[in-house]
């Protein structure tokens, strides 16, 4: 076997390994396409499988290999396609005990440059636990000067291009074991032709830049070298397969090629003298620059077309982003326009809002002065049947006309004055040469004139020591005369109002009895009870014998007998009293009884003992009992309290304060009668204000 294989023009053959399979006559249908030039030789390798014994005697061997009558056949097909395609076919058969293992001594020995596989008809899955995969152990085990291709369904599935080169000599490949003659060497040359460098079409990769030949013997004849000298451009590119059209858009520039006949340097051949004339080598080397030249235009051509391609691809890409710019801007705009479609909707809903809350607003202010003018009519006739009712009634009182009023008060005087009320301020004055407290309608009071009627019906008409007296009145400005209580309120005394000296606790007891009396006188009021509704101390008033009398009974109300009882209820529709003072049912529900009189005394009772704000004051009394801090709790400028008697006194004030009613004890059967008791207790022991 000889030691390279050469195509007739001196070209290195495409080498192309078949088998009895599809893939096969699509290796070399690839191949006739994109590797074989013009006058081609393209070689076809099969290779036998061929059976070998152990040291055993067992045959070895692979079954898929072809018999020796089946050998040629797989020739055949491809004879005719390389006859239509008018390319010189050469075929060669290899016995071996592996295909692999005969491809890679016959790439070695021919020194094979471009070999082209079918791929494995194994799936990928299969392909990569498959260790006898030809192509994929060709594709790694292939020397480095030779170009593997694997191709499946006319295709390129994977290429693995050659390191280097092959341009060693020939002296380097020759075997050192066999040393040649020159008589060899001259036969070697004879079935040799020159070889020329490898131009591929414009898709193909260039293998190498520049192949080197052998010399052919050690006399002076040698072949000629050709060279191309190429300036490779900066962005170059190049194409796997037809089908990889991407790198024909890459960026050139011009001038990147630079190839012309000046730069062809071709040296003599020497052959035999007896080989070919000079003129021949002439024609020769007109062809090959003839060849060259024609390719060179082909290939200035593929550039131009390339730049032209990229041209227009930027400005197609160019028009594109013009076009998303345009798109953006108008869907911006659209956007915008949207926006400020839903702000003047918003705007528009605002203010159709605005207007009917405002139409709303008006009417709201005109029923409300509507309303207001009806209260004020309402009231006028109410005050003008009052006074015509007190006018025409025979209460005992005397009356008092404005003038005198304004003289005992010295024209309402502040000097004068001596306390203020929900009703109105409270002056002190002398009438007929008796001291008198002259309670004077505000003119901005609620309710004023109904309470004015009411105080009047009630006091004008009731008498009990623990009631106030009612001395007069004066119908028209609203103005009421009270007899003078020297000690005034017992709201004042309790916290000691102008330093005065505290109540001791003797004449605290009496205070309650007596508040429980005349509170049971109103309730005992015929035909129908009288409820207070604001029993509280600042109601409470004292005389110089802090002899207590009840106060300010314009709130009070006329309920029907059964609510006597603790069943039936009168309901009001609003209730009335002070806060901490008024009875939690009552305030819920509307429901007035006598007992919440009981709620309010209960409160009354436990700041007599204490001297404390109403604010919490029977939580705290039950802690300091349950704790046994009771005596701390005591007003503490009262020495000497009798803690057993006001520990009971204390238990029956909570009992009056409970929040439900029916669990408050009644007033003349359990109230009265243990503070009658405490009031005698208190009687009966030395009096601490004998000095």
């Amino acid at each position: 076997m000889p030691l390279s294989f050469s195509s007739d023009d001196g070209s290195h053959p495409t080498i192309v390994a078949i088998d009895k399979d599809k893939h096969s006559a699509s290796a070399v249908k690839w191949a006739v396409d994109h590797l074989v030039m013009s006058n081609p030789t393209l070689v076809l390798v099969h290779v036998r499988i061929k059976n070998s014994t152990n040291q055993n005697g067992v045959v070895q061997g692979s079954n898929r290999g072809l018999s020796d009558q089946d050998t040629p056949k797989v020739f055949t097909p491809f004879r005719a396609y390389s006859a239509r395609k008018g390319i010189a076919v050469k075929e060669v058969v290899i016995e071996d005990i592996e295909v692999s293992k005969g491809l890679l001594d016959y790439i070695n020995s021919h020194r094979v440059t471009n070999i082209v596989l079918g791929a494995s008809s194994r799936s990928a899955l299969s392909r990569k636990f498959w260790s006898h995969d030809v192509p994929t152990i060709i594709n790694k085990s292939a020397p480095d000067f030779c170009t593997v291709y694997v191709i499946s369904k006319g295709k390129q599935q994977s290429v693995r291009p050659a390191a280097k080169p092959f341009a060693s000599s020939l002296s380097s490949t020759l075997p050192s074991s066999q040393p040649w003659s020159a008589a060899r060497l001259s036969n070697y040359s004879e079935s040799s032709d020159v070889s020329r460098s490898v131009y591929t079409r414009p898709e193909q990769n260039i293998v190498g830049s520049e192949m080197m030949k052998p010399k052919i013997g050690p006399s002076n004849a040698s072949m000629d070298n050709l060279d191309v000298h190429t300036k490779e451009p900066k962005n170059s590119y190049s194409r796997s397969s037809p089908s990889d059209d991407r790198g024909l858009f890459a960026p050139l520039s011009h001038g990147s090629v630079d190839i012309t006949t000046q730069n062809l340097d071709f040296t003599q051949v020497s052959v035999k003298d007896n080989c070919c004339s000079s003129s021949s080598w002439e024609a020769e080397m007109n062809r090959l620059k003839l060849e060259l030249r024609q390719t060179l235009d082909m290939y200035n051509t593929a550039c131009k077309e390339a730049v032209s391609a990229n041209q227009t691809a930027k400005e197609l890409h160019q028009w594109k982003m013009e076009e998303a710019s345009r798109f953006k801007q108008a869907r911006i705009s659209e956007e915008a326009a949207l926006a400020s479609a839903e702000m003047e909707k918003a705007k528009g809903r605002a203010a159709i809002e605005a207007a009917q809350k405002a139409q709303k607003l008006a009417e709201i202010e005109a029923k409300r002065r509507k309303y207001a003018e009806l209260k004020a009519k309402r009231e006028t006739e109410e005050k003008n049947l009052a006074l015509n009712d007190l006018s025409r009634s025979d209460l005992c009182y005397r009356k008092y006309t404005i003038e005198e009023i304004e003289a005992a008060t010295k024209n309402f005087s502040n000097s004068e004055k001596i306390g203020e009320g929900g009703y109105g301020p409270v002056y002190k004055a002398k009438l007929d040469h008796t001291p008198v407290a002259i309670k004077v309608l505000r003119s901005d009071a609620a309710q004023g004139m109904k309470q004015f009627k009411q105080e009047v019906q009630v006091l004008g008409l009731m008498r009990h020591p623990n009631m106030v007296l009612l001395l007069g009145a004066c119908p028209e400005y609203g103005c009421l005369v009270y007899e003078f209580m020297n000690n005034g309120s017992l709201e004042d005394r309790l916290f000691r109002k102008g330093n005065t000296p505290p109540i001791p606790w003797e004449i605290r007891f009496k205070i309650a009895a007596e508040i429980a009396t005349g509170l049971l006188f109103l309730h005992q009021a015929k035909p129908e009870p009288l409820v207070h509704r604001d029993l509280k101390p600042a109601n409470i008033l004292l005389d110089s014998n802090y002899s207590c009398k009840i106060s300010d009974v314009g709130l009070a109300r006329l309920v029907p007998p059964s609510v006597a009882d603790c069943v039936t209820q009168y309901h009001m529709t609003s209730a009335a009293g002070t806060f901490c003072y008024i009875d939690p049912e009552y305030q819920q529900t509307g429901k007035l009884g006598t007992k919440s009189d009981i709620y309010s005394l209960g409160v009354m009772l436990l700041q007599i003992i204490t001297a404390r704000p109403p604010m919490g004051l029977t939580h705290h009394v039950e802690r300091a009992i349950e704790n046994g801090t009771f005596a701390d709790i005591l007003d503490p400028t009262v020495p000497n309290w009798p803690m057993e008697e006001t520990l009971n006194y204390a238990k029956l004030s909570l009992k009056c304060a409970e929040l439900r009613k029916k669990d408050r004890p009644d007033l003349g059967s359990v109230i009265l009668p243990e503070l009658n008791k405490l009031k005698e207790l208190g009687m009966n022991s030395k009096p601490s204000t004998d000095s």
